[in-house]
């Protein structure tokens, strides 16, 4: 057992906490950092670690927005009664429907994808784009109300559209799953409250599947030292994701995307310079 690898996984789970909220790509992130800090650990595990280290930022999510999430109301009184919530159920409803692009698409075409576009110059490319989506988009917004600031005023085909924007993620890495549906909910007319969380909730039955399909892939045949890898990085990216969460959704209260923007644009060019000198 190496504590090196152990404090690379430590790293790489910090990494993940931070980059999965923000629209910034995780996939930028882990490449760079892969390269220089390199888990000694098969392809074929690597490939695994990756997605489903995404499994702890959920749950994130799950611990913050339970009571958004959570249908089921328990009633007080000598009578305790459990009701659903129908505007939790319609808004899970939604998200089905929004996951259903990318979610056709992975099981249909994920090696696909996987050969063609997991590349260093995709992932270069969708990070300017996006980013001067962002700026772009912001710019045109500006001064202007949103039209959707509630999550019960997401209606299905704005739903449907947004998971179109996720599926652009799904397919070319770089774009930033968070990065791609909050564009398309600012798009759309979303504030960018609403559609950071609608971005948050859409992720748990995204990545539940996406890591379910990778573990299978792998075939659940860990060695101890694998598990406690994987472990320690969903640990990390969980404890992490908490506090990336409360900061994106305080700083956009009073802030815009653009920094992001600006961000993702000088992380592109990092990278296109980087990898085409090494």
């Amino acid at each position: 057992m190496s504590i090196y690898e152990i404090l690379k996984a430590i790293l790489l789970g910090v990494v993940e906490g931070i980059t999965e909220w923000l629209p910034i790509s995780s996939t930028g992130h882990m490449i760079l950092v892969d390269e220089f800090v390199h888990l000694k650990m098969s392809d074929a595990f690597m490939e695994m670690f990756f997605v489903v280290i995404q499994l702890g930022a959920i749950l994130a999510v799950v611990l913050l927005y339970w009571g958004k999430l959570n249908p089921f109301i328990r009633s007080g009184g000598a009578k305790k009664k459990v009701t659903v919530s129908r505007e939790t159920m319609d808004m899970w409803l939604k998200i089905i429907v929004a996951c259903l692009p990318a979610g056709i698409a992975g099981l249909l075409w994920d090696d696909v994808f996987n050969a063609l576009f997991y590349n260093y110059q995709t992932v270069a490319i969708m990070l300017i784009l996006f980013g001067i989506l962002f700026i772009i988009i912001e710019n045109y917004n500006k001064g202007k109300r949103p039209v959707v600031n509630d999550l019960a005023q997401i209606t299905y085909p704005t739903a449907l559209l947004i998971g179109f924007f996720q599926l652009i993620a799904a397919v070319f890495p770089g774009t930033s799953r968070s990065g791609a549906t909050i564009v398309g909910g600012l798009l759309l007319g979303v504030s960018r409250t609403v559609a950071a969380e609608f971005t948050f909730f859409l992720a748990i039955p995204v990545m539940f599947g996406a890591s379910a399909l990778k573990l299978v892939k792998f075939g659940l045949t860990f060695t101890g030292f694998e598990l406690l890898i994987l472990a320690i990085g969903m640990i990390v990216a969980f404890v992490v994701s908490v506090l990336s969460i409360k900061f994106l959704m305080g700083y956009i209260k009073k802030n815009d995307f653009k920094v992001f923007g600006w961000y993702r644009i000088i992380l592109g060019v990092i990278v296109l310079l980087y990898f085409s000198v090494r």
